[in-house]
């Protein structure tokens, strides 16, 4: 019954999230379902702030990533009312044209790819790269549907788990408990990333073209309003990009030589600084600033309290005797060892919404396990990486959540495509490890 409670509790959350009921409702609700079945105490679970409780699960969330969401929606709102995200976005239309809409794409996801692997988180990103690619699409008249292509293979796939070195908090985990690198098991990773990319980039013009022969076009999935297209005077090309390149240049430094402290904390001083550079050349092009900074901070409300509701369901059913069932029968599968962490890594991420939340129970918990059945500790590394990515976008997860609420698209409408990108390229990715893991290294 135990194990019925949290099958019930997942097919719940999952069901009505796609039916566009608030994740702050089937948050808890999939939660009681789950704390029912499993007979723990639903007072402590609901009403009690220790560790284990829905409440202090939520908020511990909203504590750690708070001035992620408010910075980086306040640096959207900005840029976005200012008209620099149109002045970037006539400049690259200008180069690009828009005779090629799978320029445009290309052109999403190297912009996407750039940000996080110089060390941006992907809400950062989003915030960042989701207003200007509107504009773009609005332009050229591509479905609003397939941003979900170029952005997700840009920020949620080989630079978040798979590509050597990229500083993603992912790819920083393992470190401690394996005594590996950033560049843990470089060169199948390096195989792994072309191998992701190629289908990525195939999978993005075969959509574009499928998307094109249905006659769909930006008002088939996106209500066309007056977001990005400011009327008057707008900021020149380098007055617009100057707060973004700000933001990679520091965090990228940060990152690469900064102290302890300064790579842990670089993002907040990275986005306070582009935040305030946005305010001192933006001024000018801003009508209402203090009604522009309002709607920056009343933005990212509902974003980080929706991500906090999924993760917090995610760790009501970890902690539960249920899932302690779940985790032997998955030791107990006759698989090869690497293969079973792969499925327990990818399955722990399904289950929390998150692909570092996965990581951070797997790996120490786990790591020694799969250390003393030999496995090489790079292998441990880059599998459960990439397998903790393998399943990130679900109705659920944190990440999912919050580009629904940034690009407006439905659940249902923002699905197929980012399941497909994110997961079969991952998973491509992780089969190669794997192979790699079992028959060479």
């Amino acid at each position: 019954m135990a194990v019925f409670g949290i099958l019930l509790g997942v097919i719940f959350i999952i069901y009505f999230s796609m039916k566009n009921v608030s994740i702050l409702i089937t948050a808890p609700l999939a939660s009681f379902l789950v704390v029912l079945f499993n007979q723990e105490s639903l007072v402590e679970t609901f009403l009690g702030i220790d560790t284990n409780s829905f409440l202090y699960l939520l908020t511990n969330y909203i504590l750690k990533y708070f001035w992620v969401f408010l910075l980086g929606s306040l640096l959207a709102k900005l840029m976005e009312e200012s008209g620099a995200t149109q002045s970037i976005a006539q400049t690259i239309i200008a180069k690009i044209g828009t005779d090629n809409p799978y320029n445009i794409l290309l052109a999403i996801f190297l912009i996407s790819f750039i940000l996080t692997y110089g060390g941006i988180s992907l809400f950062v990103a989003m915030f960042a790269i989701i207003p200007l690619a509107r504009v773009l699409f609005q332009k050229a008249d591509i479905s609003w549907h397939l941003i979900q292509i170029p952005l997700w293979l840009g920020i949620c796939t080989v630079t978040m788990t798979i590509i050597p070195g990229t500083p993603s908090i992912q790819n920083i985990i393992p470190i401690d408990y394996l005594d590996t690198s950033l560049t843990a098991a470089f060169v199948p990773s390096l195989i792994a990333t072309i191998v992701c990319l190629v289908f990525g980039l195939w999978y993005m013009k075969y959509a574009l073209k499928k998307s094109q022969a249905k006659g769909q076009n930006f008002s088939t999935f996106a209500v066309i309003s007056d977001e990005g297209q400011k009327e008057g005077n707008s900021p020149v090309f380098w007055q617009s990009i100057l707060p973004l390149v700000t933001l990679i240049l520091l965090s990228f430094m940060g990152s690469m030589f900064g102290n302890e402290f300064m790579k842990k904390n670089i993002v907040y001083f990275a986005l306070t600084i582009a935040v305030i550079l946005c305010l001192i050349l933006f001024k000018p092009y801003l009508s209402n600033m203090a009604l522009t900074i309002n709607k920056g901070a009343n933005d990212s409300v509902l974003p980080i309290f929706s991500t906090a509701a999924a993760v917090a369901f995610g760790s009501v059913v970890v902690n539960t005797q249920g899932f302690e069932i779940i985790q032997e029968a998955i030791f107990s599968l006759p698989i090869p060892a690497y293969v079973n962490l792969g499925f327990l890594t990818a399955l722990m991420s399904a289950i929390t919404g998150s692909s570092s939340g996965s990581l951070g129970i797997i790996i120490p918990n786990y790591a020694e396990y799969y250390l003393q059945l030999g496995l090489n500790p790079e292998m441990i590394h880059r599998i459960a990486t990439i397998g903790s990515n393998i399943l990130t976008i679900v109705p659920q997860s944190g990440v999912f959540i919050t580009f629904i609420g940034l690009s407006k698209l439905s659940p249902k409408q923002g699905f197929k495509e980012s399941f497909i990108t994110v997961t079969v390229g991952t998973l491509l990715a992780e089969i190669v490890l794997v192979l790699w893991a079992v028959f060479i290294a």
